[in-house]
């Protein structure tokens, strides 16, 4: 099921309303305030998707990623997509995706990355990611964005990744 969400780029007020949002979620306390820097530094882009006035998820567009390979061939990375249980499956993720991609495409991008849990509980989002076209990056799992070796033990939480792209 598909609906008509509205999606706009994070303002002061969002901030607050995000980190109310966005509790049980996200942990780090100043989270939104650092996003909203980093999103007047124009290092990110934190978009907000809203449906009937409610916000309904949310999703940032990292023009400076962490991880090493999208920094070095300069793939920005889709980060944290988060959509409220309430409001899944109804096509808000996709378009949340899609508005990342089109602000890669107006960076004059080619690629864009994205980073997926490997556990159980991201099933959706991987099964999402590589039916909009993302592909493993060819690196394996990493941790905290840093690769990990064979034999190397992490735990499996949202740290543990598989990195993708997908060409625009």
């Amino acid at each position: 099921m598909s609906v008509s969400v509205s999606i706009h780029q994070m303002t002061t007020e969002d901030v607050g309303r995000l980190s109310l949002f966005a509790m049980g979620h996200v942990t780090e306390e100043h989270y939104f305030i650092d996003s909203w820097e980093e999103q007047q530094e124009e290092r990110r882009v934190v978009l907000v998707a809203e449906l009937d006035g409610s916000i309904a998820g949310y999703v940032h567009y990292n023009r400076r990623p962490q991880y090493q390979p999208f920094r070095s061939l300069r793939i920005p990375e889709i980060q944290d997509l988060y959509v409220d249980h309430k409001f899944r499956r109804m096509g808000i993720g996709r378009a949340l995706i899609a508005a990342c991609e089109e602000l890669a495409r107006a960076d004059g991008m080619q690629e864009i990355g994205i980073g997926v849990g490997v556990g159980s509980n991201f099933g959706n989002a991987q099964k999402l990611y590589v039916g909009l076209g993302f592909v493993p990056d060819g690196a394996g799992a990493v941790f905290e964005r840093a690769p990990i070796s064979v034999g190397e033990v992490r735990p499996v939480d949202d740290r543990l990744c598989l990195m993708m792209f997908k060409s625009l």
